[in-house]
Order: structure tokens, then C-alpha cells, then sequence
């Protein structure tokens, strides 16, 4: 039996009556760290509202982590000013700041029973055991893991882990919560599960949370606002929808999901629409800003079509049935055009000659 199918629900135990529903807005004014003469994040301004949930991703380096880490007081900012609810928490301790961090590896102690380890932080900022014990119980119910208090975390399988962790910052009363790739460490089905949870934790306690993650389909579940950051800056922030359908660049629209890259020229402008040549098709699209000349496209696979008679001529290369969709390669004049779906009664085959269109807002032009 899988992780997923073994845990108990979490949701019919969100009623919040345990915890006080508070949030924090986190302003970063300037925040910037270097380590020597390398800058891990360049000096950056970012609103996160309070009671909301926002995600910072990112590939691996691009400064997502260590944006984390300063919110969270672990490191602090080379330059800037940090605030958290109103006050100035740049050069406060971590304990101090009113916040709580699930780690990517969960840092629960194997000594220490699930019970131990959610009470901890409370018994160490004064707590006795019995004024903590309460607090970890209803935290464990919080989670869905009533029961398992006695528990050590080597007799509790990955997912269980994880709530022990998300009990252990939640005991706390953070106005701010923070995850560091909290799902990593699963496997997929209860990553889909588990993303829900979290999702549907923070709505219910409208906490206010900071989420890293490198996992695109994560983000864009989670997320009130997403922040896409590349090389120790922030590339483009704003809703899922904002950054799925009006990607402001190559990398925003390739890294948000499956898309297709090509290149064209725009030859004419007309109002508010361009005239963009696309090998041998001419196409009708939003300038968004763009001069004439060379321009680089992207189209989102499930926005591509077979069988208008003027479409972009091609030749199916590869087939790929993956269940719930079959995916296509079509070799075009102007590149490889990966698509999805196409009409289930008639799919083509490989080696047969198609001409493609592209419907609805999947195309777009974007700068490079």
C-alpha cells in the first residue's frame, strides 16, 4: 500500500480553533547578500501580503534558498532592510522574528519521539512540559497524526515525516511560515497530495507563507503569487495565470511549464497587433511592446492544432502515448513544435505530413 493511500485525511481537521489565525507582511527593501565577491542575491524589492501564499522558484542557484534563509534569520542580508509585520527584523535572531521553517530534509531528532520533537522549540523558549504537551497535541491533530505522539520518526514513513515537521512549525504560532522544498523528498503521488494539504492548512489558518520550490506544477497549485527568480534576481513575479499566459520573457515562459521556442520576424505593426512571419506563415499576434524585426515566440503545447490548410507545414517525428495525453514532435521550417492531444479519432502517425495552427492565448511573442 502506497504512502498516500496510508495517511489519514488532514483537511477535515483544519477548523483552526487551535491556533490563532495570524498573519505578517514581509517587505524586502534593498535585501541583497554576497558571500566575498560572489553575490548570491542581488539587492531586490518584494511585498509579500499578509495571509498569502507566495512562492519563490527558481532552477538550483539562482538565490531562491538564501532569499529564504534571510527571511528566516539563518543568514543575514549584505545591504537592505527586511520587515516582518511593521518591524524591522533584519538583524533579529531567528527566534525572535515570529516565524517558522519546514526544512527540506524535515531535521526531526531520531532520539526524540514525534511528541518530543513537535514540543521542542516550546520547551526551549520556557515552556514547561506540561503547559507544551497540549499545544503538540493539538498540532499533531492539525496534521492528521492524533495518536502517533509516542512515535519514534524512524517508525513513520516520508509523508508522515513531513507532517510531523509542518506540526513542529506550526505549534509555534508563526505569523509567517516558511518551506524550503518541503516535498522533494516524495514521491509523486503524495507530492500532489500533500501540496493540497499545505495549500488548504494555509487558507484555513491564513497564516502567511513563504514557499521554495524548483517544481513548476507545485508552484503554480500553491501559489496566491509566484516569484520566478534567475541568476540572484527576480525575473518576473505575479499570479499563476499571470505568469502561464503573459510570460514577459523566454526564460519566464519556458521555465513556467512545457513550451515551445521558436524564432520570427515582425514585419508590421497595426494597432495593437504585429504582423509576425513564422517560417512561411504569416501570423496575427499582440506586439506587447515589440519592435519590428527579428522576435522570439512561444507557444504552449495544448495550444497547438492540426489541419488548417495555411498552417505551419511539418512532419510528425515522434509519437509518445503517456495516458492521459499523447505527446507529438512535428519537425517544422521553423524548428521542432512539441504538442499535445491533437483529435483522439484520428491521431496521426509518425511520418505523416500535417499543418499546424495555434488557437486561443498559448502564443505569444516575449523578449529573449
Amino acid at each position: 500500500m502506497s504512502d498516500a493511500a496510508t495517511l489519514p485525511p488532514l483537511a477535515p481537521l483544519l477548523d483552526g480553533g487551535a491556533f490563532r489565525a495570524r498573519a505578517s507582511e514581509v517587505r524586502l527593501e534593498g535585501v541583497g547578500k554576497r558571500y566575498g565577491a560572489v553575490t548570491a542575491v542581488k539587492p531586490l524589492d518584494l511585498v509579500i501580503e499578509a495571509g498569502t501564499l507566495v512562492t519563490l522558484l527558481g532552477p538550483s542557484g539562482c538565490g531562491k534558498t538564501t532569499l529564504l534563509r534571510m527571511i528566516a534569520g539563518l543568514e543575514q542580508p549584505s545591504e537592505g532592510r527586511l520587515m516582518i509585520g511593521g518591524r524591522d527584523a533584519t538583524t533579529l535572531a531567528p527566534g525572535e522574528r515570529d516565524v517558522s521553517l519546514v526544512f527540506q530534509s524535515y531535521a526531526l531528532f531520531p532520539h526524540m519521539s514525534v511528541s518530543e520533537n513537535v514540543r521542542y522549540g516550546l520547551q526551549s523558549s520556557g515552556l514547561s512540559k506540561r503547559e507544551a504537551l497540549p499545544k503538540a497535541e493539538a498540532a499533531l491533530a492539525q496534521v492528521g497524526l492524533s495518536g502517533f505522539g509516542e512515535r519514534l520518526p524512524s517508525e513513520l514513513s516520508g509523508g508522515q515525516q513531513q507532517r510531523v515537521a509542518l506540526a513542529r512549525a506550526l505549534v509555534l504560532e508563526p505569523s509567517v511560515l516558511l518551506f524550503d522544498e518541503p516535498l522533494s523528498n516524495l514521491d509523486a503521488r503524495l507530492r500532489r497530495r500533500m501540496r493540497e494539504e499545505i495549500r488548504e492548512l494555509q487558507q484555513r489558518l491564513g497564516v502567511t507563507v513563504i514557499y521554495v520550490t524548483h517544481d513548476q506544477s507545485e508552484a503554480l497549485a500553491v501559489s496566491d503569487r509566484i516569484v520566478v527568480m534567475r541568476n540572484a534576481e527576480i525575473a518576473q513575479a505575479g499570479t499563476p495565470e499571470d505568469l502561464y499566459r503573459r510570460p514577459e520573457t523566454v526564460f519566464a515562459a519556458t521555465f513556467m511549464g512545457e513550451a515551445n521556442h521558436l524564432k520570427g520576424e515582425i514585419v508590421g505593426h497595426e494597432g495593437e497587433f504585429a504582423t509576425v512571419k513564422l517560417a512561411d506563415v504569416m501570423l496575427r499576434l499582440p506586439h506587447r511592446g515589440l519592435p519590428l524585426g527579428p522576435v522570439d515566440i512561444v507557444i504552449r503545447p495544448e495550444s497547438v492544432r492540426t489541419g488548417a490548410p495555411d498552417g505551419l507545414r511539418g512532419t510528425v517525428r515522434r509519437v509518445t502515448y503517456m495516458g492521459a495525453n499523447v505527446e507529438y514532435t512535428v519537425g517544422t521550417a521553423a524548428g521542432d513544435v512539441f504538442a499535445l492531444g491533437f483529435d483522439p479519432d484520428r491521431p496521426p502517425r509518425v511520418g505523416d505530413d500535417v499543418a499546424l495552427s495555434f488557437v486561443g492565448g498559448g502564443i505569444m511573442l516575449v523578449r529573449p
